[in-house]
């Protein structure tokens, strides 16, 4: 048996009391709004995670890319949606093979000539299932008409099928404060349920329409239109996603970290510990850095690749060589990325060890 103290550091932990608990009060939350739970898959690219939440009522995962979802799949994921579009020959091979083989999966698309390429590779077979990805800032085709003609597009063609809509808003996830969270999500939404209406109109069917995050799940769980949500990162939670405030105040309390990075000591010069995690053991792509359990007003800088810093110079708190510091990460899905397996705790007990097996499969 495995514990706590024996795991070589630098390790990413699950605490899985609030793992579950996450994945229950979401579940729950989305069951009694009759709203699909459909999470997304590339905040932890774990097969098995993904199997806690498919066991908890979700009706498939999300994938942001073919490889990852190729991945899931050789695991016995059903229920996949890969939300970035599948774009070139290869890529499309592909594509129509994992369909084959898994003929629920479902794929995004938002330009009529990569529609076209999908058709015509996909001859010969059961149609392939498509979702109009909608414009809100990144991705996607503007909602209504340029929508409406691409539905019609797909509707003409003999291979492909369409299946909805994805909505996906990224930036309305972040949104400050709460209600203007809520008033950018709702009005995004409402364009596309607008759309939905439109291809309806003209004789098409639209049955699906997703999108959703941790962020925006309160108000898009009440949107009559929506179907299906597909947050992710509130299995884990995270720095950035703590700061964004929630409706009763400054603080988004409605998941916990679940999810630490444990490091060691190895080093303390005057006034500092050096642990031995850097920029190799956490994302780096926010303007804050990870914060150390347990030791208040203790803050961490980067030191390096494999090195990070504590400045003890105002605390009471001693370290020493040898001494365990975890940290919550500032950004839970790229972090998990850097690793090969994430430790399933159990308080100190290492129930499990999970692969990571979906990491740097971004293609």
């Amino acid at each position: 048996m495995q514990f706590r103290s024996d795991i070589p550091t630098p390790a990413l932990l699950l605490d899985l009391d609030a793992f579950e608990d996450n994945i229950k009060k979401m579940a729950s939350h989305l069951k009694a709004r009759n709203k699909g739970f459909r999470p997304h898959g590339k905040t932890h690219k774990c097969p098995e995670i993904a199997t806690e939440l498919i066991n908890a009522g979700a009706i498939g995962i999300c994938a942001a890319r073919l490889s990852e979802a190729e991945v899931f799949a050789e695991h016995g994921i059903r229920g996949l949606l890969i939300t970035t579009a599948v774009v070139g020959a290869d890529k499309i091979a592909r594509a129509i093979a994992l369909a084959r083989n898994v003929p629920d999966t479902m794929f995004v698309v938002d330009d009529e000539h990569n529609v076209g390429a999908i058709n015509g590779a996909a001859a010969g077979g059961e149609p392939i299932k498509l979702l109009i990805d909608l414009y809100f800032g990144r991705t996607g085709i503007e909602p209504g008409p340029p929508a409406v003609r691409l539905a019609k597009i797909i509707s003409s063609l003999p291979n492909v099928v369409l299946e909805g809509l994805q909505s996906y808003d990224g930036q309305a996830a972040h949104t400050t404060p709460f209600q203007a969270r809520g008033d950018r999500t709702n009005g995004n939404m409402a364009k596309a349920i607008a759309t939905k209406a439109m291809i309806e109109q003209d004789g098409i069917g639209c049955r699906i329409v997703t999108g959703g995050s941790t962020g925006t799940y309160r108000f898009d769980s009440e949107n009559s239109g929506m179907t299906e949500l597909q947050p992710g990162s509130f299995i884990f939670m995270d720095l950035d996603y703590e700061q964004i405030g929630g409706p009763d105040g400054d603080r988004y309390r409605d998941f916990k970290n679940s999810l630490t990075v444990i490091t060691t000591v190895v080093s303390t010069p005057p006034g500092f510990a050096i642990v031995d995690g850097g920029y190799k053991a956490f994302s780096t792509d926010r303007p804050f850095t990870p914060r150390p359990i347990d030791l208040p007003g203790v803050a961490y800088g980067w030191a390096g690749d494999e090195h990070g810093r504590l400045d003890l110079s105002t605390s009471s708190k001693t370290l020493k060589v040898g001494d365990r510091v975890e940290f919550i990460p500032p950004h839970c899905d790229p972090t998990v990325n850097l690793y090969d397996q994430i430790h399933a705790m159990r308080g100190d007990r290492v129930e499990a060890v999970w692969p990571i097996a979906a990491r740097g499969k971004s293609q």
